[in-house]
């Protein structure tokens, strides 16, 4: 079947039967197939309305799930293939893991390689303990002033009597301490850096798991098409916006424009997302 082949070239021709009892019941991709032919649809409208490449769509329904890139990622192109049609995910799923031994078990953790990790957070600054400090630093500076008063006299006294003070005594006794510098606020490491508001920026880091995930720039053109290791962050820039399609959305934790995005993906989901300027907005 060639891509872009109207529904009616896919219809099985009249008066030839197929060599399948009626008791068997019709495989994950044949019926997938079928209900995309029955709802007038091509693959090609299949892969623009779900963003599920075209190659994917075929091996699917020929029952070929080795391109989908493991069982994670075949359960969620199945699940959103079904949607697209109209057919309710659930069956579909108990039927490929019946065929294929079952839900997939969690994805294992990887060795963290990859330089840039996500640091624990720390704690800001303790205000109370620099405000206490710079009050005893005011008492104690206070206390020193008054202290020098009191010696000041008899330094002059012994001027009048003909003693002379050396430079160096004389500028001890009339130079004022300097005033501790009170404590600079430490920034923690989960703040975002400023971003610039004249682009789109997406901060993607697998932070459960490892993923699957593509990203698109606003002309369509592919800025990463791979697997994100578990620890691993990436960030993509745009002057309009970034199209992202995440094969493990549970997997995931994403900052947009500087902003953490608290959406509740769930494991093995494949969520598609568009991001601009601005506040994020889900497109």
């Amino acid at each position: 079947m060639s891509i872009g082949n109207s529904p009616e070239d896919e219809r099985p021709i009249e008066g030839v039967s197929e060599d399948v009892s009626e008791d068997v019941r019709p495989s994950v991709g044949r019926v997938l197939q079928q209900a995309r032919i029955a709802a007038g649809l091509t693959v090609d409208d299949i892969s623009s309305a779900t963003r599920v490449r075209v190659a994917i769509v075929h091996a699917i329904e020929a029952d070929d799930f080795t391109p989908c890139g493991g069982d994670v990622y075949a359960r969620g192109h199945i699940r959103t293939l079904a949607k697209a049609v109209r057919l309710d995910p659930a069956e579909l799923l108990a039927q490929y893991d019946a065929e294929h031994g079952g839900r997939p078990a969690p994805t294992p953790a990887a060795p963290l390689f990859e330089a840039e990790r996500i640091r624990p957070e720390r704690r800001g600054p303790n205000w109370t303990a620099a405000m206490v400090a710079a009050i005893v630093a005011v008492i104690g500076f206070v206390g020193f002033t008054f202290v020098k008063g009191g010696d000041s006299g008899g330094s002059e006294a012994s001027v009048a009597e003909g003693a002379q003070p050396t430079a160096g005594t004389s500028a001890s006794a009339t130079a004022p301490p300097k005033k501790p510098a009170a404590p600079k606020p430490v920034p923690t490491d989960s703040a975002i850096a400023a971003v610039p508001r004249d682009k789109v920026t997406v901060k993607v880091s697998a932070t459960e798991g490892r993923s699957w995930i593509s990203v698109k720039d606003h002309s369509g053109r592919r800025l990463f098409d791979g697997l994100l290791e578990q620890g691993a962050s990436k960030t993509f820039q745009d002057s309009e916006k970034v199209d992202l399609v995440l094969g493990d959305a549970g997997a995931i934790q994403l900052y947009v424009n500087g902003k953490k995005i608290e959406d509740d993906f769930q494991p093995g989901a494949v969520e598609r997302l568009t991001y601009t300027k601005g506040d994020p907005q889900v497109g």
